[in-house]
């Protein structure tokens, strides 16, 4: 139980939510748990120094009615602490880590299919031409809104692309 102690001592709760990329019911369920846990390790620290034995002759010469003690030191030593069954917060506990598995699960699905998909980005930005050596078909081709803004410019008359001059200046001197 000590290595199980020093194990969950090691664990650095900010870190595993920024490294996994936890988002949304995932970061709450576990700043949750991490909370449960603070709490329940406060709570065990504060039990563990407590004094666990009753020194009832330093009673007795402080009191002068030791019936009083005498009766209270019979009740001390006759308790029996009561037992609990803990199997319904143990299938709690249970249901908890599976649901943290399976958003934990669907979380590394979600980062691998966004890992594909920027994998197949950086492909094609690696294996794409350089823009000097496109045509304007290529280009029409993979933006059709180009030609469809150009058509719309000419049918309106203008056969200038706006902001050109301010750009690249007038030619028409030439």
């Amino acid at each position: 139980m000590a290595v199980g102690r020093s194990a969950a001592l090691k664990v650095d709760w900010t870190k595993i939510g920024t490294s996994l990329g936890l988002k949304g019911q995932t970061a709450a369920a576990l700043a949750a748990f991490k909370k449960r846990n603070d709490d329940a390790r406060r709570k065990v620290q504060l039990l563990s120094d407590a004094p666990q034995t009753v020194n009832f002759e330093s009673y007795r010469s402080q009191l002068k009615n030791q019936a009083v003690v005498d009766e209270i030191e019979n009740h001390f030593k006759s308790f029996k602490p009561a037992t609990y069954d803990v199997s319904r917060q143990i299938k709690a506990i249970e249901a908890f880590e599976e649901q943290a598995v399976k958003n934990a699960q669907e979380t590394k699905g979600m980062v691998d299919k966004e890992l594909g998909d920027l994998e197949k980005t950086l492909k094609n930005i690696e294996e794409a031409r350089p823009f000097e050596d496109l045509t304007v078909d290529e280009v029409a081709a993979a933006r059709p809104d180009i030609d469809e803004r150009t058509a719309q410019l000419v049918s309106k008359g203008r056969w200038g692309v706006p902001g050109y001059k301010e750009k690249f200046g007038d030619l028409s001197v030439l």
